[in-house]
């Protein structure tokens, strides 16, 4: 999943969300340099990710794309899958996506301070391009698939991908919304651990 689904499913935990969303900039166990609750954010984004990997709707999604962009079919599917919950956005929650992202982008910019760099430099670049409404569109993944690719270490061709969205649009979001409530379901029991 992406940062929209990453940030949704950290409920209302204000710990839980910044740990989710700078999760990817912190590696292996330098984590424990955060509080307790950003701790659990970031574990929690990783138990997502591995159960994200390894579910089998997901891989039929990833299958799709794999002939094409190879390793990067798993980042390809955690974006389209952000445009899914995106563009769906009231049948996952009662609060509008323009509120809810103005919400989150307040929090953020109240914390970016302590963030690790990398997630300081995405924060930036995702107020100044409102990314988390820009999912919604395709023309916001495109844009999304085209930084990307840009960044990406190797050729990754991910800046053709929105052609594979279009093309097979309908299959993705059905798959998408098989899967989003079984990850709804698993995140719920894994917050209950805590």
């Amino acid at each position: 999943m992406n940062f929209l689904s990453h940030l949704f499913l950290s409920g209302e935990s204000e710990g839980l969300l910044i740990g989710n969303f700078i999760a990817d900039s912190v590696k292996g166990s330098t984590f424990n340099q955060f509080s307790p609750e950003i701790q659990k954010g970031i574990l929690l984004h990783r138990k997502i990710d591995t159960y994200t990997d390894s579910h089998p709707i997901v891989e039929i999604s990833k299958e799709r794309l794999r002939g094409k962009y190879k390793k990067y079919a798993s980042v390809i599917i955690d974006i389209y899958y952000d445009h899914y919950l995106a563009s769906n956005w009231t049948s996952y929650s009662n609060e509008s996506l323009d509120e809810y992202s103005k919400k989150i982008y307040f929090l953020i910019n109240q914390h970016k301070h302590s963030f690790p760099l990398k997630s300081q430099l995405f924060t930036k670049y995702m107020l100044e391009h409102n990314i988390l409404i820009g999912y919604a569109h395709l023309e916001g993944i495109e844009r999304v698939l085209q930084g990307m690719a840009r960044r990406a270490s190797f050729v990754s061709n991910m800046e053709f991908a929105i052609h594979d969205l279009r093309e097979h649009y309908l299959l993705f979001e059905n798959e998408f919304k098989l899967f989003f409530p079984q990850l709804q379901q698993f995140v719920s029991t894994q917050i209950e651990l805590k």
